[in-house]
């Protein structure tokens, strides 16, 4: 029984990997794969209810992991082997990374039961795979040459509003990676310095998510967790971190040669296919 667990959460660490970096919601499909192989931890349904809320945030965490470990280099004000003119650079980077993750900082501990609570089934994550899916084939088909191609071309103002766009991925379906990259894609940014930007926005909030979850985990369920609500944890988290060096390497690549419309059509295709599953059963007698 234990190993079927650490088998389940295997399988959603790959999911997260893979769809935490690539712009069709991880959340999402971590839910949807949740209605197959729901994760049991305990025969008390409400502590594994509350484990899995928290588990889907906490492995999110291992994603953010592969970003740091990628880009290192680029992250670290401290590197010897960066110019004077160059820390000075990161550590602006890391100022616009702070202002843009303000949005969803502070909206976010205000609405985290309503996304648990009331906006996490079929149809909304349906809904917000088609109608992101549709903007992200408007924008390509809208697209202009990019006005900034370097990150010191990127303003406070700017910034602020990419991460008011990372708001809006807090409802299941969305997609946080989607929805900063068609922000900043649509305030005028190339789709490299949109999917850097995206991953490195998604440090401070993930950090700061992961610790909310397992706190609010911890004071609801108790902060001692079972050896094999452990095990499903570090598995997913461990998973999920080696798949996302791998998706991000993939993107990065994809992207130098094809645009975000293959991941639009295919929102659009699993939006109406969430919806024939899910759906035509409550129409059918």
């Amino acid at each position: 029984m234990e190993f079927l667990e650490i088998l389940k959460s295997f399988l959603m660490g790959i999911v997260e990997g893979i769809t935490e970096w690539l712009p069709i919601s991880s959340t999402g499909h971590l839910l949807l794969l949740d209605e197959f192989i729901h994760i049991t931890v305990s025969d008390d349904p409400v502590r594994s209810q509350e484990f899995f809320d928290m588990f889907k945030v906490v492995i999110q965490l291992g994603a953010i992991l592969a970003v740091v470990v990628l880009y290192f280099h680029k992250l670290n004000p401290f590197s010897p082997k960066k110019s004077p003119v160059q820390k000075k650079e990161t550590w602006s980077l890391w100022g616009k990374v702070l202002v843009g993750s303000i949005p969803a900082a502070v909206i976010g501990l205000l609405i985290d039961d309503i996304v648990d609570n009331v906006l996490s089934v079929w149809y909304v994550i349906a809904a917000t795979l088609i109608v992101y899916g549709i903007l992200f084939i408007w924008m390509e088909n809208r697209r202009q040459t990019p006005r900034i191609e370097r990150f010191d071309q990127l303003d406070y103002k700017t910034v602020l509003v990419i991460g008011v766009f990372q708001v809006l991925a807090m409802v299941p379906g969305t997609s946080r990676s989607g929805a900063t990259i068609l922000g900043a894609t649509l305030l005028g940014t190339s789709r490299f310095i949109a999917a850097e930007f995206s991953f490195f926005l998604a440090i401070p909030v993930m950090f700061g998510a992961s610790g909310y979850k397992l706190l609010k985990f911890g004071l609801k369920q108790g902060f001692g967790m079972t050896g094999l609500e452990w095990g499903v944890l570090l598995t997913g988290f461990v998973v999920s971190f080696i798949v996302s060096v791998l998706a991000i390497r993939f993107l990065m690549g994809f992207i130098k040669k094809h645009n975000f419309k293959p991941f639009g059509y295919y929102r659009i295709v699993l939006g109406v296919l969430i919806i024939l599953w899910f759906g035509l059963p409550l129409l059918i007698p």
